[in-house]
């Protein structure tokens, strides 16, 4: 029996700090890995687009809901699984997986051959945020949370940056095949560090609560005591995660913020670099470049500002884990709109060093909120949840939203060409031409041999489709922020009555 009385002797830490950090590290070069393989088709999409001749709706759909369908729906199973077994396993084989359907993408021969390819990495990837979330909870107190959710979610601008620079490179340098083949291979490399290197802690290790009996880790720890499984519960559980995902005011507008900003950032990130190679010129190693580096310092020091600032000034006021997104959001949208106004690339590329800062301060504090909102057993369901709603409307629907209207805009740019107004083009959305435009310049470029004329006006019509688009998606941001505004409200409430439940005091 474990000693519970005051006089007992206090356990030492399991875990050293600096084992921690390791831990934490291992997991964002996961996480990393896993947004070079998902994102990296951003980079590399113009060329799929010439080679394999498919509109950017097409592009849209490989880049979103052909990605995140099976990446959400199979997320929640998963998850159930972790929140019952050992989840450094489960995430050790997710990144086989879904590095080898990431190589495997390099040897598609057509977009239904390439489509295929990218369901299998969305299957995979579905097996890594979940249990990771809910081993970070069990590594983590919750008031460093936020901060150590920041860290993880580094990965995403990390594994932005490094996909772009790298893709880029290989595209340009060899073929965006090659560029699939040489980031998909390094999984297996990670995916034993992890299963050799990480251990399984017991749930709810960092809660102020825990018994000393919990501290006690043995060197191959037994899988943690669980509730028989049942489909009842297992639907009870879920039931339960829903209530305070969706039914909780504070976490409701937090869940309807991230997805919002997401939306925004898939939508508007999938076209970043073509826009540049369309509209000045750039080849894929210079595009990999500017929107790997400018974007990854940016979003990179945005997201770690997100979840150490927000853990420092919830200190004083838990509202302002919303607080923090809601005025960042609401900053950096007008300038990322400057910045896809600017008449060159190089200002273009200065203006983008700044909103990022603003825009990525979302991610720690959402995450932190969701995990310190639900009992240990729930963490990973609660990601997963969370995940599926997120993705599946902001991966899922984000980029082909934005390809759909970049198809519609330069339709419409190519039948009335001069035209510079975005308002002129939203009340075009509803017409016809998006056809003629696709049979006109075939993957938005004139045919070989055209006249000077139409290689002018597909150029100029998709360059100014492209910019628009971008553009009015960009706009969702303000809405995001606003959803996080009204999340402030009796946040701080809800996070003491969480405590509260769980019998933790303040």
């Amino acid at each position: 029996m474990a000693a519970t009385d005051a006089t007992a002797p206090a356990a030492k830490p399991v875990f050293s700090e600096s084992y921690k950090t390791t831990v934490l590290g291992l997991l964002v070069v996961a996480y990393t890995f896993n947004f070079i393989d998902r994102t990296i088709i951003a980079t590399i999409g113009q060329a799929i687009k010439v080679d394999l001749k498919v509109s950017d709706t097409q592009l849209g759909l490989l880049g979103g809901i052909y990605f995140a369908l099976l990446y959400t729906l199979l997320g929640i199973p998963i998850a159930r699984l972790a929140e019952r077994f050992n989840r450094v396993n489960i995430i050790s084989g997710a990144i086989l997986i879904w590095s080898a359907f990431t190589a495997l993408c390099g040897t598609a021969t057509s977009f239904a051959q390439l489509a295929a390819y990218r369901f299998g990495v969305g299957f995979g990837e579905a097996g890594l945020s979940p249990p990771a979330h809910s081993l970070i909870s069990d590594y983590y107190e919750p008031k460093k949370r936020a901060s150590a959710l920041a860290v993880y979610s580094f990965g995403i601008p990390l594994g932005t940056m490094f996909g772009a620079v790298a893709g880029g490179w290989l595209a340009q340098e060899f073929s965006w095949r090659v560029a699939f083949m040489m980031v998909g291979l390094p999984g297996v490399l990670i995916a034993i560090a992890l299963k050799v290197m990480v251990k399984e802690p017991p749930r709810g290790h960092s809660e102020p609560h825990a018994p000393v009996a919990e501290q006690v880790i043995d060197p191959a720890p037994a899988i943690p005591a669980k509730q028989p499984f049942t489909w009842a519960g297992e639907f009870r559980e879920l039931g339960a995660v829903i209530a305070i995902l969706f039914g909780k005011w504070p976490v409701l507008h937090m869940v309807l913020g991230v997805t919002v900003a997401s939306f925004a950032g898939y939508g508007a990130g999938q076209f970043a670099p073509p826009y540049f190679s369309r509209a000045f010129g750039l080849d894929y190693a210079q595009v990999g470049l500017i929107t790997g580096l400018v974007g990854g310092f940016s979003a990179g020091l945005g997201t770690l500002l997100g979840g150490f600032l927000t853990d420092r000034l919830a200190k004083r006021s838990p509202a302002w884990y919303a607080l923090t997104p809601a005025i960042g959001l609401t900053i950096a949208a007008p300038i990322y709109i400057v910045a896809y106004m600017a008449p060159t690339w190089q200002t273009a590329a200065l203006i983008l060093l700044v909103p990022g800062i603003f825009h990525y301060t979302y991610l720690g504090p959402t995450f932190g909120v969701v995990q310190n909102m639900v009992d240990t057993r729930r963490r990973a369901t609660a990601t997963a949840l969370l995940f599926f709603f997120l993705n599946l409307i902001a991966l899922g629907g984000g980029p082909v939203f934005t390809g759909f209207i970049i198809d519609k805009f330069a339709a419409f740019h190519f039948a009335v060409p001069g035209a510079n107004s975005l308002l002129a083009s939203v009340g075009s959305l509803f017409g016809g031409g998006a056809a003629d435009f696709q049979s006109v310049c075939p993957g938005g470029s004139a045919p070989v041999g055209s006249g000077a004329e139409v290689v002018a006006q597909c150029q100029g019509a998709l360059v100014s489709g492209t910019r628009e688009g971008i553009i009015l998606t960009l706009l969702f941001y303000v809405w995001a922020g606003f959803h996080y505004l009204l999340g402030a409200i009796g946040l701080t409430k809800a996070l003491a009555k969480a405590r509260a439940d769980r019998g933790e005091a303040d």
